[in-house]
């Protein structure tokens, strides 16, 4: 890997997205195999926001591999104010073997990496969310078989669930469209080092206020909540501005006929998605929500390991062969 930490997704080259991948479904089928893989390693856990998915599937995954959760609330650290990251960062360093942090400013998570010694791992931040995106192709690619030339429409705010996708999926050679309201496309930056980056792997970004345009023949249809953690007070505005982008059985139906719906979760049933949308046979947000555990072992294990890969055992040519 060119990084120790994980950060962004455009910190690795379009191979190790692929080689994560790899060893996520390696996991998934034979988590036996690496139950010692991280024995005696402690995992810090720092939360300046809440969480269900993230706290559990990163408590769970470490256990998983033989080492050992330490959850930090916004109580404890409170960075920036009680301590700084920069202090923070050099007690944990002597402490553990890894950090993941979910926090508010993107900024924190580069400083924590850039001040640690050891592996930090971005759990979200206001600008990106990594392992979701990595949790969201795994999902793709063991429903649909394959992932080069898949249509991925993200419809709603252009925030950060909405740049790793697009990261991912500029490295990945998938045709991502992002629609958006007027004024809440995703961040200008962020789709110029998408629209590079697709240019060597034959991927596309394209942005649009056309939730019609962006849903048409998609394979994948992909919202989230219109209001995020810490924008509670647009939250009224928001709801008006963003209904027409609700993905009802209507928007739907403009995909293709086994197309997938998938939704980081929490889902606001009623704004962003209606009950008919996710509760159907072509929703996968709960195998989407399970692939976080999975990818996030993925990615502790070759960020905190230190020892071989176990030999590859046989997983399924659906999955496994796409990755090599």
């Amino acid at each position: 890997m060119k990084s120790k930490d994980f950060i962004s997704i455009r910190d690795f080259a379009p191979q190790e997205i692929w080689h994560f991948l790899d060893v996520a479904c390696q996991i998934k089928a034979h988590p036996q195999a690496y139950s010692s893989a991280l024995k005696g390693k402690t995992l810090a856990m720092i939360f300046e926001k809440p969480s269900l998915r993230t706290r559990v599937s990163f408590d769970v995954g470490i256990e998983e591999l033989g080492g050992h959760p330490l959850y930090l609330s916004p109580a404890e650290i409170s960075l920036g104010k009680r301590e700084s990251v920069y202090d923070v960062a050099k007690n944990l360093e002597r402490m553990v073997q890894g950090i993941m942090i979910r926090t508010f400013a993107h900024d924190i998570a580069e400083q924590m990496a850039k001040h640690a010694s050891v592996p930090v791992i971005n759990g979200l931040t206001d600008y990106s969310h990594p392992c979701q995106a990595l949790a969201d192709y795994l999902t793709m690619l063991e429903v649909k078989g394959r992932l080069g030339g898949l249509k991925v429409a993200y419809i709603g705010d252009g925030n950060n669930v909405a740049h790793s996708l697009m990261f991912a999926g500029a490295q990945l050679g998938v045709e991502v469209w992002i629609a958006t309201p007027p004024g809440y496309e995703p961040d200008g930056a962020a789709v110029a080092w998408a629209a590079e980056r697709c240019v060597a792997t034959h991927a596309s970004c394209t942005i649009t206020n056309d939730p019609v345009v962006a849903a048409d023949r998609a394979d994948v249809i992909y919202t989230d909540v219109w209001t995020s953690m810490g924008q509670e007070a647009e939250a009224r505005t928001r709801r008006e501005v963003f209904q027409p982008y609700q993905v009802n059985a209507g928007l739907f139906a403009c995909a293709q006929p086994d197309a997938m719906f998938m939704h980081c979760l929490p889902a606001h049933r009623g704004d962003e998605v209606t009950d008919d949308v996710i509760d159907s046979s072509r929703s996968f947000v709960f195998q989407q929500a399970e692939n976080r555990l999975h990818v996030q072992k993925a990615i502790m294990r070759e960020l905190m390991g230190d020892g071989a890969i176990p030999e590859r055992e046989k997983v399924p040519d659906s999955v496994l062969e796409l990755v090599k």
